[in-house]
């Protein structure tokens, strides 16, 4: 019987929780379960697998509005909005690790998110997939995929989290490398696996040390959880070293985590390379699920992040990441500038854009680098499937050189691509994306920290139109260079596109400084509407400079792509002709990958070859000496034992043998023979009496 102690305050507001809370583990439940019926179906069954994929993630969305309506609710009556499922996972003893799901506005948030674009993307991927005849397989891992996303989300432990951490992370190496019969999709693979390995590594140190800690790896405990204040506290009081606290430390260790997941500098060479995979796979990854890991994750330890920080002050932790996400921001915008696949361009884009999202964590809180988090996922999904119907038209042409003219060959794409465009470019007003990057614009350039990533967010940003608009005018305006002839896709697939080109435009009324309510819920407080929130000092000023740095973008990307169309795909580029090492460097992504190569791969494989020479030269002669040692003790032993011991012992039953034989055939039970020995006996007995008489000289009768 556990006599641990029982609280009856968490027993009694465990039984009085909504039945969404209690069954809030379906919503990840529901795609594993589909993903493992899919795995049990022959390849044929593709409308199968396309139905029981589409249905599980359709249920999964629906659970996630009743998730989403229990906090709103909540919110709205302005009573609590967490709620807490905890239970015992393993006993050790007397103790016991726990174990648990979350529901608070911001996994509500993020719950409806990735069940909506996610059923998009599996819907879109019924038209993509229509020819392959995998795609059996393909919706099997898009189902735990985005299972393993769902219970990232809910996870109330940060040992439940990393072990759908591990899922997501298992299960974009099967997407990445699904076409594994092309050599770059099985590298593209296992360097998603390899890398994003690493920073898991520190991650789980992160886990062990905050366990040691704490005593729990639950984020919240009714006040027993390890970033509530009691653990913090804590936690700020134990030495690290460097002059780091154990918070400041466990937080770092975390961020690294984030940072593979997330793409950030020096762990995003992973990112664009997971073009690889098919283009639903893309979009899932870079807008919905993958990517949007790592700073859900950041936003869910966020307490720990700015542990021991007063208003209007920093922390180390929080200072790394700002800088960090900036350095991405501006990296990942350069690269896209020079890149011609119309994938990786949207990949260098994610990783800039994830920066962002970065420093708005950092700088301005949950509700800022959340908020860019879901406006980003609609209109990257937008462009990423986007991407795929133009593929798809050009008959599997992914580079931008040989497109053009699409807008008439391809409207509806076109359309949809143009507004998820200058949603990502931040035009001013109208799409969300100008909400939710001016926000933490606003709120790098108001952080107490340093002036200089809200200069660098500045510089993305213009670079971001550019690179947006350069694609565009390749991409759907002057003439066809590619081959064959360009056609519009399915409906299947337009949809899709349809509906996320709303959203990327309506979901910016969220987040307004009139009516920032996306902040309001997401921080459980009231929002009431008010035009004075465009008062705020500042703000105008802030606004009008980033408007007139996109339409700086714009402007010059039009002037050398649009008003100058490319003739053939042999052209070389303007910003190749005008700085041909710049584009060089930049086309070449900076050559990260080379100097990886050159250093970190180089020293792994100077480290395997000295384990390999260790092995054969010095363990393996150790080895090989004590092996031989031991035969010759063999061989002595052999000897010994054999010719001495059983050669005597075996002569001594030779002996035995034989006199048992004469014993044997001595008494063979016959009387007769008895008979014959006893006469025999007598007649010898007489002899000697007479030999004996005859020496003696008488003869007795």
């Amino acid at each position: 019987m556990d006599d641990s102690p029982v609280d009856l305050g968490q027993m009694v507001a465990s039984c009085c929780l909504p039945w969404i809370v209690r069954n809030l583990w379906l919503i990840p439940a529901i795609p594993m379960v589909a993903s493992g019926l899919i795995a049990l179906l022959k390849q044929p069954y593709k409308r199968v697998s396309q139905t029981l994929a589409i249905g599980a993630m359709a249920f999964s969305f629906l659970l996630s509005l009743c998730a989403f309506s229990r906090v709103f609710l909540s919110w709205q009556a302005g009573t609590q909005t967490r709620y807490l499922f905890n239970f015992d996972w393993m006993a050790m003893g007397a103790s016991s690790v726990q174990i648990g799901w979350l529901l608070d506005p911001l996994a509500a948030v993020m719950l409806v998110m990735v069940t909506f674009v996610g059923s998009l993307i599996f819907i879109y991927s019924t038209g993509y997939m229509a020819h392959d005849k995998n795609a059996t397989r393909f919706f099997c891992f898009l189902s735990l995929f985005a299972g393993g996303m769902l219970g990232v989300i809910i996870a109330n432990s940060l040992l439940l989290l990393f072990m759908c951490w591990e899922i997501v992370g298992l299960t974009s190496y099967l997407l990445i490398g699904f076409w594994y019969h092309k050599p770059s999709a099985a590298a593209a693979a296992k360097k998603a696996f390899l890398t994003t390995r690493i920073g898991d590594i520190f991650f789980l140190l992160g886990i062990v040390w905050l366990f040691a800690q704490t005593g729990t790896t639950l984020f919240y405990n009714y006040g027993a959880g390890a970033i509530e204040p009691a653990a913090l506290t804590t936690l700020l009081g134990q030495g690290a070293g460097f002059g780091l606290t154990a918070a400041t430390a466990i937080a770092l260790l975390i961020f690294a985590g984030a940072a593979g997941k997330s793409g950030q500098l020096p762990l995003h060479v992973w990112l664009p390379d997971a073009m690889e995979g098919p283009t639903p796979v893309s979009a899932l990854i870079h807008a919905a699920t993958m990517v949007a890991a790592g700073v859900y994750l950041v936003a869910r330890v966020y307490p720990l992040m700015a542990a021991g920080a007063g208003p209007g002050q920093t922390t180390v932790a929080l200072t790394v990441v700002a800088w960090i996400g900036a350095a991405t921001a501006l990296f990942g915008a350069l690269v896209a500038v020079a890149q011609n696949d119309i994938k990786r361009i949207l990949a260098y884009s994610t990783v800039s854009q994830l920066g962002y999202m970065m420093v708005g964590l950092a700088t301005g809180g949950v509700a800022v680098g959340m908020f860019h988090l879901i406006t980003h996922a609609f209109f990257k999904a937008l462009l990423f499937l986007g991407a795929g119907s133009v593929i798809h038209g050009c008959h599997e042409e992914q580079d931008i050189r040989n497109m053009g003219g699409l807008r008439k060959a391809m409207p509806l794409t076109y359309a949809t691509y143009m507004v998820g465009m200058l949603a990502l470019s931040g035009f001013p007003l109208i799409f969300s994306g100008f909400w939710s990057k001016d926000a933490i614009v606003g709120a790098a350039h108001s952080w107490v920290g340093s002036q200089g990533p809200f200069y660098m967010l500045l510089t993305g940003a213009v670079l971001t139109a550019f690179y947006m608009t350069r694609q565009i005018a390749l991409v759907f305006f002057g003439s066809y260079r590619g081959h064959g002839h360009a056609h519009e896709s399915p409906l299947v697939m337009t949809v899709p596109l349809a509906i996320l080109a709303f959203f990327a435009v309506v979901l910016g009324v969220l987040g307004t400084p009139a009516w920032p309510w996306f902040t309001g819920f997401i921080e459980s407080r009231p929002v009431p509407f008010d035009w004075a929130g465009f008062s705020e000092p500042g703000l105008l000023p802030l606004m009008a400079v980033a408007t007139v740095l996109v339409f700086l973008g714009l402007g010059v990307g039009w002037s050398l792509y649009g008003a100058k169309q490319r003739k053939t795909a042999e052209e070389l580029d303007p910003v190749e002709q005008a700085v041909p090492a710049v584009a060089g460097f930049l086309g070449n992504r900076m050559y990260f990958d080379e100097l990886y190569e050159a250093t970190v791969l180089r020293w792994y494989a100077w480290a395997a070859a000295l384990a390999g020479w260790l092995d054969v030269r010095v363990w393996g002669g150790l080895v090989a000496a004590v092996a031989l040692g031991f035969r010759g003790l063999g061989r002595a032993n052999k000897a010994v034992d054999s010719d001495w011991i059983d050669g005597s012992f075996d002569k001594g039953c030779e002996e035995l043998v034989t006199g048992g034989g004469l014993l044997a055939w001595m008494q063979a039970g016959r009387a007769p023979g008895y008979l014959r020995v006893l006469g025999l006996g007598v007649l010898v007995l007489a002899g000697i009496a007479l030999v004996a008489a005859s020496v003696t000289g008488q003869v007795r009768l």
